[in-house]
């Protein structure tokens, strides 16, 4: 099977830790997948579960409560949880996204009463960005945050947060200075734990990904204190932003490629087990040339994933080659992921079947973390 393949950036430690995240998503998590999907959220304690086992922060230092890792055991728990199949755990969030913000850009004081609690799963962090008026284009935020004596009062909403409905933290991306543009963006830290004025809407219907808990948001003069500025100065928001998105857009690749793998596994295994006319499925010449050309296309984006997680690593990887990752590996996902769901046949559309979900939950790979059409452009512009 393709899971067998060792990138060129793994070694004896990382497949250590590889395959006991394996094994915690398949006895942890695995089993309650139905039941997080049918509740539209996984469970709280699964969030404890995992900071339990140090698979939280994973890539945040130890002093601050994380396991003192990189990208690599980010991109490995993201990738098991494609090949177990678990749905809905938003950890890539969590640990990649938010953590690193406070990691990179908190002031010591925020970092030690933050991330410990997000390394232990006692906190659960969102990032709010999008609006209902406002996607890709974070420079025209609505959301403000205005400083009155000795705090700030948040005024706003957004829309589609993931954790949205767990957050204990949420960071907030909103104008500081509403006269700046994208200089006068600030992010702020929301502890949203009886705090008066916030409120959280409907956790969304969405056409997959069901069990990921997907949100609005409202603040009505949320007050917080001047402290919640993210790393203590107003209008490095925008910056912060940009600054963290290669390694944002690099993981939305790197679950594509565990979802195709998953996808292409699982196929071959049913069309070498279903017959139709007395055959195997698989024995049939369409069947074996259309997934040698999955296979094909799953070698060239790992090849692609693995040579941008090298320059990650080094602190090589420039934001164009980070979309071109993020658009072109999205859209290989859905393609494999389609093309395997039709050797299923009339189960492949049946929603018991895991091809079948899988294929509603790779649609939003393309949109999410930057639409794939405003990766485009980032990439067009630096030829």
């Amino acid at each position: 099977m393709l899971d067998t393949y060792n990138p060129p950036w793994m070694t004896e430690d990382l497949e250590i830790f590889k395959d006991a995240v394996n094994k915690f998503y398949t006895r942890e998590f695995a089993p309650h997948s139905e039941k997080w999907t049918k509740q539209g959220m996984v469970d709280r304690d699964a969030w404890n579960k995992a900071g339990a086992a140090g698979l939280l922060c994973a890539s945040i230092p130890e002093e601050f409560g994380g396991a003192g890792g990189d990208y690599r055991h980010e991109a490995i728990l993201a990738e098991e949880m494609e090949r177990t199949g678990v749905v809905g755990f938003g950890n890539t969030v969590h640990s990649l996204i938010c953590a690193h913000y406070l990691n990179a850009y908190g002031t010591d004081e925020q970092k030690s009463h933050i991330l410990p609690k997000m390394a232990s799963g006692e906190m659960v962090c969102a990032i709010a960005m999008t609006e209902p008026g406002t996607g890709s284009d974070l420079q025209s935020v609505k959301t403000t945050a205005l400083k009155e004596g000795n705090q700030y009062v948040i005024n706003g909403s957004k829309t589609f947060i993931s954790n949205g409905q767990l957050a204990d933290l949420v960071i907030v991306v909103a104008k500081t200075d509403p006269s700046q543009g994208a200089k006068g963006i600030s992010l702020m830290l929301v502890e949203t734990n009886g705090t008066e004025g916030f409120a959280r809407g409907r956790n969304l219907d969405k056409m997959g990904q069901h069990a990921a808990d997907t949100s609005e948001l409202f603040f009505d003069n949320v007050k917080v204190p001047a402290t919640s500025v993210l790393g203590g100065e107003e209008g490095r928001g925008f910056y912060q932003l940009m600054q963290q998105l290669p390694a944002e857009r690099l993981i939305i690749a790197a679950q594509g490629l565990g979802a195709m793998e998953r996808a292409i596994d699982i196929t071959v295994e049913y069309t070498r087990e279903r017959k139709t006319f007395g055959n195997a499925i698989f024995d049939y010449q369409n069947t074996q040339y259309k997934l040698a050309e999955c296979k094909a296309t799953w070698m060239a984006a790992r090849a692609m994933v693995d040579q941008l997680t090298m320059q990650l690593l080094k602190g090589e990887l420039d934001a164009n080659s980070a979309a071109a990752a993020k658009f072109w590996v999205t859209e290989r996902q859905c393609e494999v992921i389609d093309t395997c769901l039709q050797f299923f046949g009339g189960y492949g559309y049946m929603d018991e079947y895991p091809i079948s979900r899988m294929y509603t939950d790779a649609r939003v790979q393309r949109i999410y973390g930057g639409s794939n059409e405003i990766m485009r452009m980032l990439v067009a512009r630096s030829l």
